[in-house]
C-alpha cells in the first residue's frame, strides 16, 4: 500500500467513532441548550454545530491545534507544553476541562500502537515534568508524530468532533438519522472554510467569546437528569 495511503488511513483511524477516548460520553453543552430549547430540531441543531464550529473552533482552539502540531513537528516538547497549558486555560467551565483532560489522556495511552510515534513517546519521558495532555494536544500531537499533514489531520479532527455533535443531537431532540447525516452534509462544506481560517490566524490573534455557550455548559453542570457528562 502506498505512503499516502497509509498516512489516509492513519489520519480515518484518529476520526473514527470506535476509538476508546469517550467522545460518544460528550455532548459540549448541546445537551443543556436542547433542554433549554435553544435547539430543538434539525435546522437549530445544525445552526448551533455550525456556529461553534466557525466562531468558537476555527478562530481559537484549531490556531491552538496548529500550534501542537508544528512543536511536536520541530521536536520542541516544552513549545507543546505551552500550547497544552494555554489550551486548558481557555476552558471556560469544569465539565470541559474534565472532557479535555479525560479524552486527551485516553487518546495518549494509546501513542504506542502507533508505530511512527515511538521516537515522541521518547521525547515525552525525557521531558522534566510529566504533561497531561488535553484531547486537542494528544490528536494534533499524534497527527504530527504520525507525518499525518497539517489539514489532513484537522480535517480528521473536525469531522470527529462533527460526528459526536451529531450523534448527541440525533439521540437528545431526538432527529431522525437521515436528518443527522444531512447536517453532516451541510457541515462537510464549513469544514474547509474553518480550516482556512485557522491557518491564517496568527497565535498571538487567536480569541473567541462563546458566552452563550459557556453559560450553557455552566448550566449543564448541574442540569437535574442529563444523559451526557458535557
Amino acid at each position: 500500500m502506498q505512503n499516502n495511503s497509509l498516512v489516509t488511513l492513519a489520519a480515518l483511524h484518529l476520526a473514527s467513532p470506535a476509538l476508546p477516548i469517550g467522545g460518544f460520553a460528550y455532548s459540549q453543552g448541546l445537551e443543556q441548550a436542547i433542554e433549554d430549547r435553544l435547539v430543538h430540531d434539525a435546522q437549530t441543531a445544525q445552526i448551533w454545530i455550525h456556529d461553534i464550529l466557525m466562531f468558537s473552533l476555527a478562530k481559537q482552539e484549531l490556531v491552538l491545534w496548529i500550534g501542537a502540531h508544528d512543536a511536536v513537528s520541530a521536536d520542541d516538547i516544552q513549545a507543546l507544553d505551552r500550547i497544552n497549558t494555554e489550551i486548558l486555560s481557555l476552558r471556560e467551565t469544569r465539565e470541559f476541562r474534565l472532557e479535555s483532560r479525560q479524552m486527551g489522556q485516553s487518546l495518549a495511552k494509546l501513542f504506542p500502537q502507533w508505530p511512527e510515534a515511538q521516537h515522541f513517546i521518547q521525547q515525552l519521558k525525557a521531558y522534566p515534568k510529566t504533561i497531561a495532555l488535553t484531547y486537542t494536544a494528544a490528536f494534533a500531537a499524534i497527527c504530527a508524530a504520525s507525518k499525518i499533514p497539517l489539514e489532513l489531520g484537522l480535517t480528521s479532527y473536525l469531522w470527529g468532533w462533527a460526528e459526536n455533535q451529531v450523534v448527541a443531537a440525533v439521540k437528545q431532540i431526538p432527529l431522525g438519522q437521515s436528518a443527522g447525516q444531512a447536517i453532516l452534509h451541510e457541515l462537510k462544506k464549513s469544514i474547509p472554510e474553518a480550516i482556512a481560517i485557522a491557518c491564517n490566524t496568527p497565535a498571538d490573534e487567536l480569541g473567541s467569546a462563546a458566552i452563550g455557550l459557556a453559560i450553557t455548559s455552566a448550566r449543564h453542570e448541574n442540569q437535574y437528569s442529563r444523559l451526557f457528562r458535557s
